[in-house]
């Protein structure tokens, strides 16, 4: 488990022995789930590697789930149709309730989690990892996350989340084409519908006047989609944001994690990327429309971002 994950969950003081640590090694729902998945999104052949989130679909007789801590964030869809008694101890905390039909409860990344079910489950498990998560979040929603990204949410009705959920369930039952591209399409609307309701947002007002601010952000970000086919310089950056370009360099690297062209290139090649499902675009159309060069210079770029060249990446996608 990356260290950013867990730094929220413990105290600056706090010792971990070696066998605390192996304790809190991240684990998978599938793994202590008492039951395999009847639906697994894992294990379809046409999605594309830069799925947005896993999506798991269970049925399990009453049983239970040991406490665990988890690397990525959990949202659980509760599709059964007859209330049930539920136990769900959370960091310590026992909490025994009624879950009844379209409920849900997101677990974020980092926190311990154990289950105790009386009746028949019928769920949906969500997995999201937590850096896709942030990237998504700024790219699409220009929206900066704090350190835990979700609230901790131990139990909310949301009919209209559930049914996104079903539908990416649905989507998973026929592993072709186009199921794929309905999950993909469905995985992002289930991921801005989370995010808009209960994202964590970086709070500003413990922000100075001169700290890049969300605002800040929607600005830089407005920029670079209106010019990504053009050179795109850090002056040209700072300039939206109304900031020196040394002062803005400093702060963007620090509230984003990268500095600002390294941003801008990764930003080319995710639009490349999303560009290039479609087989009929030729690979130097997409270079030139997402701000490459040339060619060569989108193929050195790509291959340092993804590891594949343009042409590798489009092969193993489209078998």
């Amino acid at each position: 488990m990356c260290e950013w994950q867990l730094s929220w969950k413990l105290k600056k003081d706090t010792l971990v022995s070696k066998d605390d640590w192996i304790a809190i090694v991240p684990r998978r729902y599938a793994e202590i789930y008492p039951s395999s998945p009847l639906l697994n999104s894992y294990e379809m052949t046409h999605v594309s590697a830069a799925a947005l989130m896993e999506v798991r679909y269970f049925q399990a007789e009453a049983d239970t789930m040991p406490e665990e801590i988890f690397a990525e964030h959990h949202v659980l869809l509760n599709l059964q149709e007859t209330p049930h008694r539920v136990q769900n101890r959370r960091d310590g905390e026992m909490r025994d309730f009624t879950f009844h039909k379209n409920e849900i409860v997101v677990t974020p990344a980092g926190m311990r989690s154990g289950w105790r079910w009386f009746a028949k489950s019928d769920v949906i498990v969500v997995t999201l990892d937590p850096q896709r998560v942030e990237k998504f979040a700024q790219t699409e929603l220009a929206m900066l996350l704090d350190p835990q990204q979700f609230a901790d949410l131990p139990q909310f009705t949301d009919p209209d989340l559930c049914a996104a959920g079903v539908m990416l369930r649905d989507a998973l039952e026929n592993d072709d084409l186009t199921s794929g591209v309905m999950f993909e399409a469905m995985s992002r609307v289930l991921l801005v519908k989370l995010l808009e309701r209960y994202g964590q947002k970086r709070p500003e007002d413990l922000a100075l006047s001169a700290s890049f601010t969300s605002d800040h952000y929607g600005r830089v970000l407005s920029f670079i989609r209106a010019n990504l086919d053009r050179t795109i310089t850090v002056d040209d950056l700072a300039r939206e944001a109304g900031m020196s370009p040394s002062h803005f360099g400093r702060m963007f690297k620090e509230t984003v994690g990268e500095t600002p062209m390294q941003y801008v290139l990764a930003y080319r090649v995710e639009q490349a990327i999303d560009i290039m499902k479609d087989s009929a675009r030729a690979l130097g159309s997409i270079a030139l429309d997402c701000g490459f060069a040339d060619q060569a210079h989108f193929s050195r770029s790509f291959k340092q971002i993804t590891g594949q060249t343009p042409r590798q990446f489009r092969a193993a996608t489209t078998q």
